[in-house]
């Protein structure tokens, strides 16, 4: 219930930003996906979807105060907006710290030591890869040095690097 209460409020929190709306729906899809194949437990699943639902909270401030959606002013900007946005929600203590640092760190590739962090990171890629027009050598690249989850590495090649 409250993973879909808080997909209700980012919709609204858009303002009809139609690719924001999207895009953070594919990339809750694919972390839900990748964390039920992974087999997390409960409380990491849930913690992973709700920062999955967030991770681009940042955009519109950042599209605003800097002119673009640069991942690292995304990780600066995001901390209070999480919280702000986690008000009121059933969200709290050792659960709501760790969803704001995983967005806070969601375009930071290295150091990469929880599996809740390396599905954000994949399944943000997943959907950044089509967003963007990655060509296959880039998609590869990423999937050598980056893509650590079964689950993760069987959609990225399904999706991305199949044999035409």
């Amino acid at each position: 219930m409250i993973v879909s209460s808080a997909i209700e409020k980012m919709i609204a929190f858009y303002q009809g930003n139609l690719h924001d709306i999207n895009h953070f729906l594919k990339v809750w899809a694919f972390a839900k996906t990748i964390g039920e194949q992974e087999g997390l437990d409960d409380q990491t699943q849930l913690t992973l979807e709700l920062a999955a639902v967030v991770h681009d909270i940042a955009c519109p401030l950042c599209r605003q105060k800097y002119g673009n959606t640069n991942g690292k002013y995304q990780e600066l900007e995001s901390p209070p907006l999480v919280e702000d946005f986690f008000a009121g929600m059933p969200v709290e203590g050792d659960m709501a710290e760790r969803i704001s640092w995983l967005v806070a760190h969601h375009h930071t590739y290295t150091h990469v030591d929880s599996l809740d962090y390396q599905i954000l990171l994949e399944a943000d890629f997943l959907v950044n890869a089509d967003e963007g027009g990655l060509v296959c050598a880039a998609i590869e690249n990423m999937r050598q040095s980056v893509f650590r989850t079964g689950a993760g590495v069987r959609l990225l090649d399904s999706i991305y690097l199949r044999e035409q």
